[in-house]
Formats: structure tokens, C-alpha cells, sequence
């Protein structure tokens, strides 16, 4: 294959855009489709003070290679999970890029929120999944860590996979709810909740991963064992298949929900009012929030442990 802009030897053929490039000119087309998803979304601003959540992925590495690249003001956030050899290969990978680029990660551990606990021991004590108490926590102390570090926004990153794959498990189970809020800005709705922007929604899982092997840069292969057998995983395979057959599908799938998801939209659901944690002050629609009366019941059981 050719490089369509130059005549070269490509590196990568996107059926969904019909051009075929090389290696100088795909990492110009991946900067741009970045640059017009901040643009088109209205994410943030060169003046703004972006926190990148880091996991020592492929997404999230690559993710703030490129905002750094557009010379954007960012700093990363690894939180460490403590689910063993993979929580300690992914912060290694999060520290080698931030150490390689200068650039400013911080490190918070689960630990030090749980009692000691790491989420697979947390999640066992409580009797949940692990992915359950995972989300919880890492909402919880994303936010809160961006709100006392005055950070305009917490940058994820969130492929056109994942949404589409989201979206596909929304709209099979009917959950209203979710198909009313899924957008590439989350804002912000109370003064203590950081806005979550997705900068990467414009480019496939395939994109990215050509993008950090280009580049160099060094990521964690292996999915996160808590993952497995996640629905997610069966909603991707089925998008890809229906690609294959009608290339930019995924695309026009997730853009046209953007342009209709009014429909979904939930009075109900905009109406209900948060309120502030009565244990740590963060918002909630309850007296406490779901992490202060996850970490109250995890001190419970210790002491009756201890007992």
C-alpha cells in the first residue's frame, strides 16, 4: 500500500476514512481527529489545567502523549488498585512515560482509602465484584483529587470502541438512564464534580494502538483480570464484525446517537438534586455517599474481625 498523501510505503489502511498512510502523515491525521473531538465538543482550552487519568494502557499513555504533544497543560493520576503483578506493571509503564517526557504523575493508592485494603480484598470482604468496588473508588478519589488540585477537567481515555460498545449495551438493555448521559463531556453539576472529558472518541482502538507502537511507546499488553468476561468485550466483537462488512459503521453508530440523544433525555432523572456527603462533604443524592458507607461497613467488618 501507498501513502495517499505522499507515495510512500503506508504503515496503516483505514477503510472507514479509504486512505491508505505512512507513518508521518497517519500521526498528522491522528493529532487532527484529537484536535477537532476537543474542538467539536468544546473540552477544554489551551489555558485549561487538565488531569489525565493514567493506567499504563495503550489509551490512556497515548492518550497524554498527544496532549502533550499539542502542548497542552496536563499532569496524570495513576490510582493504584493493588491487584497484584498487573497493578504493579501498569504503574511502572505510568511512570517510565512520565519520567521519559518530564511530565508530572501523580500516585494515589486504594489502600490508604480502604483501611489498608486493596479492591479484590475490599470487594471480597464486602461480598461484591471486584469491578464493582473498582469504579466506586476510582470515581471517588478522581474527583476528589481534581477538585483539590483545581483541575478544569479529568481527561479519560475513552476509544470510539469503548463508547460504541457502551452504547450498544445501553441501548440492548434499555437503560435509559445511562443512553441520557453518555456524551464525550460529562459536566459539571455540582461545585465539587470535575467535568470528564474523552479526547480520544474520534479515533478506534486499532488507531490508538498503531499510534503507541509507532511512537514507542511502552504500554501494559494484558487486560485487567478483574475484566474478564466483561460484556463489553462480546459488544466490541460484534461492532467489529459488522465493520468489517460496512467500514465506518462504529463511527456513524456512536456520532448519530450524539446528534438524537435528546430522545433519551430524562426529566426525572436532570431533576434529582445532590446533596453533600454528611461524612466527607463530596456530592451525593443521600445523606452518605455510596464510598463513605462502602469504607463504613469495610471498618465494621475489620473490628469484628478484631473481636
Amino acid at each position: 500500500m501507498k501513502c495517499k498523501k505522499c507515495g510512500a510505503q503506508a504503515i496503516i489502511h483505514l477503510k472507514q476514512h479509504n486512505i491508505a498512510l505512512c507513518a508521518k502523515h497517519y500521526e498528522e491525521f491522528f493529532l487532527s481527529r484529537v484536535k477537532k473531538a476537543i474542538h467539536m465538543f468544546k473540552m477544554f482550552d489551551k489555558s485549561s489545567k487538565i488531569l489525565v487519568a493514567v493506567s499504563g494502557g495503550k489509551d490512556s499513555l497515548v492518550l497524554w502523549d498527544v496532549l502533550y504533544r499539542l502542548e497542552y497543560q496536563t499532569e496524570g493520576l495513576y490510582i493504584d488498585l493493588g491487584i497484584g503483578s498487573y497493578s504493579e506493571t501498569s504503574k511502572e509503564k505510568a511512570k517510565s512515560f512520565a519520567k521519559s517526557r518530564n511530565l508530572t504523575l501523580h500516585i494515589e493508592d486504594v489502600r490508604k482509602y480502604l483501611h489498608g485494603l486493596s479492591t479484590p480484598e475490599a470487594a471480597w470482604k464486602m461480598r461484591r465484584k471486584t469491578c464493582s468496588v473498582c469504579g466506586l473508588v476510582k470515581r471517588y478519589i478522581m474527583n476528589k483529587f481534581s477538585h483539590e488540585g483545581d483541575y478544569k477537567v479529568i481527561a479519560t481515555g475513552h476509544n470510539l470502541d469503548d463508547e460504541a460498545a457502551t452504547l450498544l449495551g445501553n441501548l440492548l438493555h434499555w437503560q435509559t438512564g445511562y443512553l441520557g448521559k453518555q456524551y464525550p463531556v460529562l459536566p459539571k453539576t455540582h461545585e465539587k464534580l470535575t467535568p470528564k472529558v474523552k479526547p480520544l472518541i474520534l479515533v478506534t482502538e486499532k488507531e490508538v494502538a498503531t499510534f503507541a507502537i509507532m511512537k514507542g511507546i511502552e504500554y501494559i499488553f494484558e487486560e485487567c483480570p478483574s475484566a474478564r468476561g466483561a460484556s463489553s468485550i462480546v459488544y466490541k466483537r460484534l461492532l467489529n464484525d459488522l465493520e468489517l462488512s460496512q467500514p465506518g459503521a462504529k463511527q456513524r453508530f456512536l456520532m448519530d446517537y450524539y446528534k438524537n440523544k435528546g430522545i433519551f433525555d430524562n426529566a426525572e432523572e436532570d431533576s434529582v438534586k445532590l446533596n453533600e456527603c454528611s461524612r466527607c462533604g463530596y456530592p451525593t443524592t443521600q445523606e452518605v455517599c455510596s464510598f463513605c458507607k462502602l469504607t463504613e461497613r469495610l471498618e465494621q467488618k475489620l473490628n469484628e474481625k478484631r473481636t
